[in-house]
């Protein structure tokens, strides 16, 4: 059997299913159009055929992970090694422009707007056993991540579920029982990186009954729905680097090492801009600065156009610093240094060196971004206080992003030579990574 793969109206390449996993090729009328690009920046168009070691984990990649994808498999009766399987089942709205198994239907694309805030309250709690709606007449959606969510569409100020493979504009984040006042937490952060002029999707919070939300605009969508809504490509780094989603953190148990900041600014280098060299940088400082230790490679993206690459705005920037049962190991290492409190000039300036970047200028780089992100604490604040969602967590949030901001910046300034390299890294962290903080 064979998988098209299509882009709009386009085929862009063919996947086959093999014992040694997927494998496809670019189509020749692809390769020779205007408008190609690339599945991933690490299957290139100079190279047609596409390997199972490349193209089996950027499938898994757009698929979720943990207990959604458990919840998932069991009802619709695919096992969880038939990528394909699942993809061509629920994949008529997936992150990225791509369809594969079939080109959407236009006509037949619609949505169902949700009239009360009563009935979204009672789709967010039947979540946990039905992801993305899974096995209602008409939707077929998917999005990477252990966490729960949905893709929905705004119409006129009201939330609707994209049916028969119409685009979603939104990406609904629920309240979550086990990380009290996350919803305010990451509509902080987001809105505290935007006012520092980090490049952010934009964020706004709701409530459905008892329970709140966080409401995310795709950056991977242009248009309004129910009008003309256009899909955008990209890909995670976990995908541009050709690792499976198990490995997206550098330090993990899977047998295969997660992406390190070099590899991710080698990426940078070699397909985009100086610009974007400089906005993953302030990326990395701020993620550090703000103590959010799940900062791994699938929640950094890149857009791919005909034109070519760059990086995708932020998303998922949300502090772990306040709540007992997150690990305080961030995904990368800094220089050798996983624990944000611990992270000293010595330890930007390895990293600077390993990734490509001037040391002295990424100190330097650390302290501006840090003297910007506490200048612009009190207006985020207040802006976040104006949300629907409000939350009495908010100024405890606040004041642990405060002063880890502070301790990074002091930290930054002098080289530490009372904490050991890697001392922290060797010692056993039990706390888990809870899998629903972060995509």
């Amino acid at each position: 059997m064979t998988f098209p793969v299509f882009y709009e109206q386009a085929v862009m390449a063919e996947i086959v299913p093999t014992p040694k996993g997927p494998e496809g090729t670019y189509r020749e009328d692809w390769l020779t159009s205007p408008d190609r690009f690339p599945i991933s920046l690490s299957m290139p168009l100079d190279r047609p055929d596409l390997p199972p070691e490349r193209l089996a984990p950027w499938l898994a990649n757009l698929l979720p992970e943990g207990e959604p994808l458990r919840a998932m498999t069991r009802v619709l009766g695919v096992a969880q090694e038939d990528v394909l399987g699942l993809i061509e089942r629920t994949g008529g709205d997936l992150a990225g422009a791509l369809r594969i198994g079939g080109p959407r239907d236009a006509d037949g694309a619609t949505y169902r707007v949700i009239d009360t805030p009563a009935d979204l309250e009672r789709i967010l709690d039947a979540l946990p056993s039905k992801p993305f709606l899974v096995g209602d007449d008409g939707v077929t959606m998917s999005l990477a991540g252990a966490q729960e969510k949905l893709p929905v569409a705004l119409i006129e100020g009201r939330i609707a579920i994209p049916l028969n493979g119409a685009p979603s504009t939104h990406i609904l984040k629920p309240d979550n029982a086990r990380l009290v006042g996350s919803v305010v937490n990451e509509a902080f952060c987001m809105i505290l990186a935007r006012r520092c002029r980090l490049d952010v999707a934009p964020v706004t919070s709701g409530l459905a009954g008892q329970r709140s939300y966080l409401l995310v605009a795709r950056y991977d969508r242009e248009g309004d729905a129910p009008g003309p809504v256009r899909r955008r490509h990209q890909e995670d780094f976990c995908q541009a680097l050709g690792r499976p989603p198990a490995a997206k953190y550098e330090h993990n148990q899977t047998g295969v090492r997660g992406p390190s900041l070099a590899e991710m600014f080698a990426v940078v280098r070699e397909h985009m801009t100086a610009l974007d060299i400089t906005r993953l940088l302030d990326a990395v400082i701020f993620n550090i600065a703000i103590g959010n230790v799940d900062s791994h490679a699938k929640n950094y993206s890149i857009l791919l156009t005909p034109d070519g690459s760059r990086l995708a705005p932020l998303y998922d920037l949300m502090s772990g610093l306040a709540w007992a049962n997150i690990t305080q190991n961030h995904a990368q290492s800094v220089g050798g240094q996983r624990r944000g409190r611990h992270i000293y000039g010595r330890h930007w300036r390895r990293m600077a060196g390993s990734s490509g970047l001037a040391g002295p200028a990424t100190v330097r780089r650390v302290r501006d971004l840090t003297t910007r992100i506490l200048a612009e604490i009190p207006a985020a604040l207040e802006e976040t206080q104006a949300l629907p969602t409000g939350g009495e967590m908010l100024p405890v949030f606040v004041a642990e992003i405060t002063e880890r901001v502070r301790l990074v910046q002091a930290h930054a300034a002098v080289d530490g030579l009372d904490v050991e390299d890697g001392a922290e890294d060797a010692v056993v962290d039990d706390r888990p990574r809870d899998g629903a903080y972060g995509r």
